[in-house]
């Protein structure tokens, strides 16, 4: 949501966008960890493999992409906390 669409929500709903915010950051946070993991345990098994193959790279280049945007998501939150500053909540 932008500034002004959050200028208009009243206290309540601000507080519960502020609750749905942070369990979607906990989520994300789970997200990256869980596919960081993958990304390590393909890195592990192709170097300990006895052929390397290239054909396990594009798989390990997609989830790093992947862990990249999430890393670099635009960040929603700071308006929300910018609101929730002014109205002391």
């Amino acid at each position: 949501m932008e500034k002004s669409e959050l200028i208009q929500l009243t206290d309540e709903e601000l507080l519960l966008e502020k609750k749905k915010m942070k369990n979607a950051r906990i989520l994300n946070a789970g997200l990256i960890g869980f596919l960081f993991g993958i990304f390590l345990f393909g890195v592990v098994g192709w170097i300990k493999s006895s052929k390397l193959s290239f054909g396990v790279l594009l798989p390990l280049f997609m989830l790093g992409y992947f862990i990249y945007k999430l890393l670099k998501s635009p960040n929603k939150y700071e308006g929300l906390k910018e609101v929730l500053k002014e109205r002391n909540l």
